[in-house]
């Protein structure tokens, strides 16, 4: 069986059609429903730039970490 490959996560993209979505909502010219499907659709793009963020923050902390244990630290001589 062949499963298909997942879309990867464009934080740009989703960001911008986040902005899209949010100017056509403050322009109060749509429907109660497509307002709530535009809604909908901001709360899910919201909570995947929240998590593209937090998995993007807790890759940096790893590299910082490994970063840190990679550097020998030698006092410096006594005289």
């Amino acid at each position: 069986m062949v499963k298909k490959k997942a879309k990867a996560f464009d934080f740009e993209s989703a960001l911008a059609e986040l902005e899209t979505l949010v100017d056509r909502m403050e322009q109060g010219e749509t429907s109660l429903e497509a307002s709530l499907q535009d809604f909908e659709r901001g709360i899910e793009l919201t909570r995947a730039c929240q998590a593209a963020l937090q998995e993007a923050e807790q890759k940096v902390q790893i590299l910082l970490d490994k970063d840190a244990e990679a550097v020998d630290f030698e006092p410096p001589a006594e005289s």
